[in-house]
């Protein structure tokens, strides 16, 4: 959904965020619990998509005009994103001079994003009686060093534009096995990368390929991601207006989507990131309000010199 002022102002900015959550963990339906909303989505991000939906409802005459998307499948494979469809087929609706995706941030402004990658590691083997097990050779028991060096991986921390990134590989399932009086001869363990934004694609594959040397490595999945910028004149003057100390975006976001069309982007929003797709995931409602007080003021107020 796509919903425009068009008021002749100067400055057009977005406020986007996504309407899909991860799969439901034993937290449907949601509660409220002494100004904590609990359950699936509470954090990421349907307290930034509140926060957005109210802006849009009441504010009618903004200094800036804003541009409110919100769309479905972020929180699944690239291809699929409904940002990524307006993107290719009707671009025209996402010009503008800045963007804020509304993802949990803890209520302070986190710039950029990682990107994600998903790969899957295969190893083979040698099919047999599962009675007569040294017949063959074991695919899944083939995987213990592919998961060793999960085990071992030590994260690369990297600075990029004054702001500390985590990177991350982590195994995200396996899959193997043929019946069960049947040694597998093919095991695959899928893998997921988040890498700094000072790596593109290409670097964080060619990392994958070295950090898996000796096993067959197939790409499924890739989203670059965004550099911080948080020294672009539209960003400077939104930290500047929110206030507090931006970090990292650890996380991959829609950020990077704003990158690659030129716009200068941020993520800010409530509800903690650290509890984003959890079973305990929740957000304060308090953290809600203080969203909509600041980015209220800043759709408000006149926009700062360039």
């Amino acid at each position: 959904m796509v919903a425009r002022t068009r008021l002749g102002r100067a400055e057009r900015v977005v406020v986007a965020g996504h309407l899909d959550t991860v799969p439901i963990a034993d937290n449907y339906p949601s509660r409220l619990e002494n100004g904590v909303l609990h359950g699936i989505g509470t954090a990421d991000m349907k307290g930034g998509v509140a926060v957005g939906l109210r802006l849009a409802a009441t504010v009618p005459a903004p200094v800036r005009d804003v541009t409110y998307v919100f769309y479905e499948c972020e929180e699944v494979e690239a291809e699929r994103n409904g940002l990524k469809r307006i993107t290719d087929e009707r671009p025209e609706l996402l010009a503008a001079d800045f963007a804020v995706l509304m993802e949990p941030t803890s209520a302070t402004v986190e710039g950029g994003c990682q990107g994600t990658m998903r790969v899957d590691v295969a190893t083979t083997g040698v099919r047999a009686h599962a009675a007569r097990g040294w017949m063959g050779a074991n695919a899944i028991h083939a995987a213990a060093p592919v998961l060793a060096r999960l085990v071992a991986y030590e994260p690369r921390e990297p600075d990029v534009e004054g702001l500390r990134y985590r990177e991350s590989v982590n195994a995200i399932g396996i899959a193997g096995g043929v019946a069960g009086n049947v040694i597998p001869d093919r095991c695959v363990v899928t893998v997921n990368h988040r890498f700094a934004p000072d790596h593109d694609e290409a670097a964080a594959f060619r990392f994958l390929e070295d950090f898996f040397a000796g096993f067959e490595l197939t790409l499924m999945d890739s989203a670059p991601g965004a550099r911080p910028g948080l020294d672009l004149p539209a960003a400077a003057s939104f930290v500047a207006a929110i206030g507090g100390q931006p970090g990292p975006k650890f996380g991959w976001t829609d950020v990077a989507r704003f990158a690659q069309l030129g716009i200068a982007a941020v993520n800010y929003g409530p509800g903690n990131p650290n509890v984003a797709h959890a079973r305990h995931e929740h957000v304060a409602v308090a953290e809600i309000g203080e969203c909509e007080t600041k980015m209220r003021a800043w759709l408000t107020a006149a926009p700062g010199p360039e």
